[in-house]
């Protein structure tokens, strides 16, 4: 049987990337006050810039709800196919469990925690779907890939402190301190969990290229097929610079991968956040 791969809008893979590889997504709902739309498409992270701005508050995030995940599935079922989907961590949404409870229903659909978010889970997908391109059923891909959230790196530097504090993932206090101290913390995803890691002070320029330099330097554990540089539209100077330095690093990566967050990653962690995220070797 045919095999679909499809995703939740967290993966924040491309237009270009999801056109290649036939990935169908799924989108999460953004609520900006009276302004509610799909994460991607009719929530842009430039809609959360403005809303942030005038309101002085964080929009609201829904996960993909029962109905919605039905509805996709039985297109792709009725078609034919097999369908393995990814969520974002459960640990960060409902989204999993709801995708799980369609699944039932339906039948013919397998469902990924990826235990991570944004390209952490785009890893995961791309994987998924070059195997699917290479003839694997879809339990097979289901198997392999939840697996390998085990394997995935991914971590973000964040420039200012404001957007964690308003999302309730840091005290006032902190924030304040932080940003007075043009503190720039990096946030790792492991667990399924968001958690504090090293903390950079400096212009967000330089805390970017020394975070790649700490994230990359001495490693002998990183697969090398692919890394993704994701943010929320930073400067395409500071872009370069970063995937420069990757070069300057790691110079044999088989792809790099730029993508900038959707409205639900980028309403987590605000402008001026980057990261790079890999898998690591078995």
């Amino acid at each position: 049987m045919k095999v679909k791969i499809t995703s939740d809008s967290t993966c924040d893979l491309s237009p270009e990337l999801l056109r290649h590889y036939d990935i169908s997504i799924t989108p999460l709902s953004v609520c900006c006050g009276e302004k509610v739309g799909a994460d991607g498409t009719e929530i842009t992270p430039e809609d959360i810039y403005e809303f942030v701005r005038t309101k002085g508050e964080l929009p609201q995030t829904s996960a993909v709800n029962v109905i919605d995940y039905i509805e996709a599935f039985h297109q792709w079922v009725n078609e034919g196919y097999c369908v393995v989907h990814f969520c974002i961590s459960s640990d960060f949404s409902s989204t999993y469990q709801n995708a799980c409870l369609a699944a039932k229903e339906v039948g013919s659909v397998f469902v990924v925690d990826s235990r991570n978010l944004s390209t952490g889970q785009g890893l995961l997908v791309l994987h998924a779907a070059e195997m699917a391109a290479k003839g694997h059923y879809a339990q097979e891909i289901w198997k392999v890939c939840t697996a390998l959230t085990k394997q995935v790196e991914a971590s973000f530097v964040i420039d200012n402190l404001d957007y964690l504090y308003k999302g309730g993932r840091c005290s006032a206090l902190s924030a304040f301190g932080g940003n007075l101290l043009r503190l720039k913390p990096c946030i790792e995803v492991k667990d399924g969990k968001m958690l504090p890691s090293k903390k950079y002070r400096g212009k967000i320029e330089k805390v970017m290229l020394q975070y790649v330099e700490d994230r990359l330097s001495g490693r002998s554990d990183i697969d090398k097929h692919r890394i993704f540089i994701t943010h929320t539209k930073c400067s395409e100077e500071a872009v370069r610079a970063v995937r420069d330095k990757i070069l300057e690093i790691v110079p044999d990566f088989e792809e790099i991968l730029e993508t900038t967050a959707g409205a639900t990653i980028t309403s987590h962690c605000g402008p001026n956040t980057l990261g790079i995220l890999f898998l690591r070797k078995s």
